[in-house]
């Protein structure tokens, strides 16, 4: 039995993690699942059987129960019970094992990719962040592995505040041993949590997200009522149909304080951050599950006397896709294995966030145009419901403003380019390493160089004062991530040693750093479908 579950990125995540080598065979097994049972689920919710709303029971009392179907029911359990949340907690796995599921699971469906994440946020704020009270009684119930799991929530974004959290308007007022909350949480996905953390600001504590603090919510009390919080309506999106995002208006809802102010946006924000990770592997899922749409189908379409896949323009623009993929893949698990990094060694916690603020962006970004360019390549039929990537290509957009837009990332690139985290240095650093690799690979030494020089230059652009700073501050964003996907990929390329991998980094080079017409590298362009290939299945 094969113990593959990705050609490309099993031998690097498993020289970089050790650790992981042991669930090669479960990795395999999940992946196997994921591409058939759950892609079957996937389009029969999305087309058939998406969640409803049953606000009231047939005497008129609130009961929020939101209806999904048993295939997605049973589903949502089984991940859980295959380890994707409870390993690191029942086994001490690595948390890259939890992003490596999630990548897996995103190339069938976001829909339940998005609910796995929350959970697994919820569980990372109660298994290292919360008093041991909250989790010694909460903690067990979100990591069980028996297909009874309860499943959580990030409870963050109101009407009026949108990313803006420090604007949070939900009051919470102490009541004896626990506190109430009132207010109205706008996007509240997986609506029918078990259990969500919620930012809320106490009576009397100042503005701005100095004054909130973070609360636990139960879905229902020790005595079995259900909770005093009223789902309005799920909401009717572009994407991730199968997913019930609900309106929740809290009233005098029962609430445990985890952290209060001015600690209740900090520890939110470190839910987000394990969520921007799972955001980032689970877009480079999808520009794989493009990237193999697109390659089967042209390698199969017959026009105009041969097989599309013959053509120089869908080889190049298969190419482009494969290396867009690939550097984006090795960018967002720069950024899932430095979250293990910085859970044994707090001074890593910079690069973190950094690393994730670039990938978080990126691979949103090449998502979307992975699976356009899939269903462009595809042509009508992949327009069409019959096919996949008609949905995948709307479940994706939803990567690109989850947990934080672009312009959210740009904001924190800047935060932590000031000297106050030193996140300039920690950067070059990080390059320097990567380019003292690059002696045998002269001509990857050289681009990336060239990229370096152009960043300082931008850096210093973008941080000279405040105007510049908020003029530029996403294309810098934008600039920074692709140099350090390119980086990863030239590393990638060198500890190689291969010609084949040395080309996807020149391609790379040359998608981001475009050539005048006609000047493209002509031995990239001669070996496009080999790199397309060794994308998908290795060399």
């Amino acid at each position: 039995m094969s113990t593959d579950f990705d050609p490309f990125l099993q031998p690097i995540l498993f020289s970089r993690e050790p650790r992981l080598q042991r669930y090669a065979q479960m990795l395999s097994n999940f992946r196997e699942w994921v591409l058939t049972e759950v892609d079957a689920q996937a389009n029969y919710t999305d087309r058939y059987a998406p969640p409803a709303l049953q606000s009231y029971d047939r005497r008129g009392e609130i009961i929020n129960r939101v209806v999904t179907n048993s295939q997605y029911d049973a589903q949502h359990q089984e991940a859980y019970r295959r380890g994707i949340i409870g390993l690191p907690y029942a086994e001490g796995a690595p948390h890259s094992l939890s992003f490596a599921m999630g990548y897996l699971l995103s190339q069938a469906d976001i829909s339940l990719h998005c609910p796995v994440t929350l959970t697994g946020a919820v569980a990372y704020v109660l298994g290292y962040h919360a008093p041991e009270n909250l989790r010694e009684k909460f903690l067990r119930d979100v990591v069980r592995m028996d297909e009874q799991t309860r499943t959580g929530g990030t409870w963050a974004t109101e009407k009026h505040g949108g990313s803006d959290v420090g604007a949070t308007t939900t009051i919470a007022s102490r009541v004896g041993d626990h506190f109430t909350l009132n207010g109205l949480k706008w996007f509240t996905s997986n609506a029918n949590s078990g259990v969500a953390v919620a930012t809320a600001r106490p009576g009397g504590a100042p503005s701005g997200s100095a004054g909130l603090g973070l609360y636990l919510v139960p879905s229902h009390l020790d005595d079995g009522q259900q909770n005093r919080y009223f789902i309005r309506r799920l909401k009717d999106k572009l994407g991730t149909k199968g997913l019930p995002t609900g309106e929740i208006e809290l009233r005098d809802t029962y609430a445990i304080e985890i952290a209060g102010p001015p600690h209740g946006f900090k520890l939110m924000m470190e839910a987000l951050e394990y969520s921007r990770v799972h955001n980032a592997v689970g877009a480079a899922g999808v520009a794989r599950r493009a990237l193999s749409e697109a390659f089967q189908w042209c390698e199969s379409r017959e026009a105009f006397g041969t097989t599309i896949i013959q053509y120089p323009m869908v080889q190049d623009e298969l190419l482009r896709m494969a290396v867009r993929f690939q550097a984006g893949a090795l960018l967002a698990f720069e950024a899932a294995l430095a979250f293990d990094t910085a859970l044994a060694d707090p001074e890593q916690r910079t690069w973190l966030r950094f690393v994730t603020s670039l990938a978080k962006y990126l691979t949103a970004e090449y998502a979307i145009t992975s699976c356009r360019s899939a269903l462009e390549l595809i042509g009508g039929n992949g327009y069409t419901s019959d096919y996949p990537i008609a949905r995948i290509y709307r479940d994706a957009q939803v990567l690109t403003v989850w947990e934080g837009p672009a312009n959210i990332q740009a904001l924190e690139l800047l935060r932590l380019l000031a000297p106050k985290y030193g996140g300039v240095a920690i950067y070059e650093q990080h390059m320097r390493t990567i380019c003292n690799k690059l002696a045998n690979s002269p001509e990857l030494a050289k681009r990336l160089e060239a990229r370096l020089t152009g960043d300082k230059q931008a850096i210093t652009t973008a941080m000279r004062d405040q105007q510049s700073a908020e003029r530029y501050a996403r294309k810098l964003l934008h600039r920074m991530s692709e140099t350090l996907a390119f980086a990863l990929l030239c590393d990638w390329a060198a500890t190689r040693g291969k010609e084949p991998g040395i080309r996807a980094a020149l391609a790379y080079f040359e998608s981001i750093e475009p050539p005048s017409l006609g000047s493209e590298n002509a031995g990239v362009r001669d070996s496009a479908l080999e790199i397309v290939r060794a994308a998908l299945s290795g060399s």
